[in-house]
């Protein structure tokens, strides 16, 4: 389908991939993070454009299909447009590509929201800039679901951590990409190892601001294992990562 996209070929990074030469979680949704920002700045609702409105862009989940993992030695291209929003629900897709080889399909889900109050905001608030966006209705990925089942009492505490400042983003918070790196350090390199990730997910509940003390939990499934993040005895972040089986 043609239409609007934003396309940009990033040139990866040593520090970029894990201790498989693969392209890390982190390193990825960090790169479709960015690619969502160039996007907006050229449409014209980025966060220059919102900050004196003093709104702004905040993500609620991401899911990642993976069709196989990127290696050290490639470069990638991502490819990114917004959908037509729902209500105070904005999703926008991306295409991974390496070279013409597509490699990974993303999905995500935004809010827009005043960040005095935290009030979600409606398209109409943007004004001209929502009505002449060129939203495009086509999917890269289809969600088998949004939403990640809630843990149980019996799912087991992995480790405690603190929210530092190099955590942090310029809203203040911990930054939605660091949470892969919580997540992924409730796992082994021998477990990682044995294993290859055919997709992930992550949906955002809460904000965790410098000093608060995290609580990670995880509980594993037939092919799949979900991990919370919580604090306070209240649920800030979940994460779902699926598995093909045995790495080849």
């Amino acid at each position: 389908m043609e239409g609007y996209c934003n396309r940009k070929t990033y040139e990866l990074r040593y520090s970029d991939f894990d201790f498989k030469d693969e392209l890390t979680m982190t390193a990825l949704l960090a790169l479709v993070q960015e690619s969502a920002c160039r996007s907006a700045d050229e449409l014209g609702f980025g966060y220059d454009d919102l900050r004196p409105l003093n709104f702004g862009f905040l993500v609620v989940n991401t899911y990642c299909r993976l069709k196989r993992p990127i290696r050290l030695g490639e470069n990638i291209t991502i490819e990114t447009w917004p959908l037509p929003p729902r209500h105070v629900i904005f999703e926008r897709d991306y295409r991974v590509l390496s070279g013409e080889e597509e490699v990974a399909a993303v999905a995500s889900r935004w809010c827009l929201v005043d960040m005095g109050s935290f009030a979600m905001l409606t398209p109409d608030k943007m004004g001209e800039v929502h009505e002449k966006c060129p939203y495009r209705n086509e999917k890269t990925v289809e969600v088998p679901s949004w939403k990640i089942p809630k843990l149980t009492e019996d799912a087991r505490e992995v480790y405690t951590m603190q929210v530092r400042q190099s955590h942090c983003d310029h809203y203040m918070h911990a930054n939605n990409t660091q949470y892969l790196d919580f997540f992924g350090d409730c796992f082994t390199m021998d477990e990682l190892a044995a294993r290859r990730i055919s997709s992930f997910q992550i949906s955002y509940q809460k904000q965790a601001k410098e000093g608060k003390e995290l609580r990670l939990y995880r509980k594993d499934f037939d092919g799949y294992t979900v991990c919370e993040a919580r604090a306070d005895g209240e649920l800030l972040t979940q994460f779902r990562v699926d598995f093909c089986g045995e790495e080849v």
